[in-house]
């Protein structure tokens, strides 16, 4: 075996600097389900893709949650990972309002979320969150978006995708992204991501989506009737 036994624990490098459980934990995301994050200067987009079964109840995301009022999250990988650290960031956001009487930035949960990540890397009898996130929202310093990844690495975004073909969509990002492109058309270029390897560019049915608008600065779920809206504007993005 390739990394002879220096994978057994997070603490030990590799002769060649490794740490292979952060690099398993990494290859755990690779392996989930898209997620999308997409900045405008009307909002911010969260995405994922959920492949549904037959008798599960409708309009219920596993993988998008809300952190505050005006943070969201979009997890891809080992999602009860993400559970518990959404748990740990509500409180913290509870804890700065009460501390501060302010609203938490979203860089500063970004960090927090970032550090814990961190520490799972750091110490032995544990293993590292095998789940990258990205966490979006409006704060005083307006819209942001940042990910963070199993290693405890976090970085900002305008436009980022990650888990299972994330490289081919981030490029299709690189070319389609506008950063004065509306919330609408933020909305339609996240469904056109995540369909970007099947034949129907606007199909719905493995979308779940939510929004912070720069309007309400709210953290909303997106209905299935406004994903069906969003998706007649697919079209400016699918064809060449």
């Amino acid at each position: 075996m390739a990394s002879r036994g220096y994978d057994m624990t997070p603490t030990m490098y590799s002769p060649d600097g490794r740490i292979y459980q952060v690099e398993y934990a990494i290859e755990t995301v690779k392996r989930g389900t898209l997620a999308i994050g997409i900045r405008t200067k009307q909002g911010v987009i969260m995405a994922v893709e959920e492949k549904q079964r037959a008798l599960q109840t409708k309009n219920i995301t596993q993988k998008i949650f809300q952190v505050d009022h005006h943070i969201g999250l979009a997890a891809a990988g080992y999602i009860p990972d993400a559970r518990v650290q959404v748990d740990s960031a509500r409180a913290f956001s509870q804890g700065n309002k009460m501390t501060y009487d302010e609203s938490v930035e979203i860089g500063t949960v970004a960090k927090y979320l970032a550090d814990t990540a961190h520490q799972f890397t750091q110490y032995g009898g544990v293993r590292p969150n095998g789940v990258s996130m990205i966490i979006a929202g409006i704060d005083q310093k307006g819209e942001s978006i940042h990910v963070i990844d199993p290693s405890g690495t976090f970085v900002q975004f305008t436009a980022v995708a990650i888990g299972a073909g994330a490289d081919e969509v981030n490029s299709f990002l690189e070319k389609n992204y506008n950063p004065d492109m509306s919330l609408e058309d933020a909305a339609a270029l996240a469904i056109a991501s995540i369909n970007l390897k099947t034949e129907e560019k606007s199909e719905i049915k493995n979308v779940k989506m939510a929004k912070v608008s720069s309007d309400s600065k709210v953290f909303e779920k997106v209905s299935e009737s406004d994903l069906e809206n969003y998706s007649k504007n697919v079209s400016k993005f699918t064809n060449e």
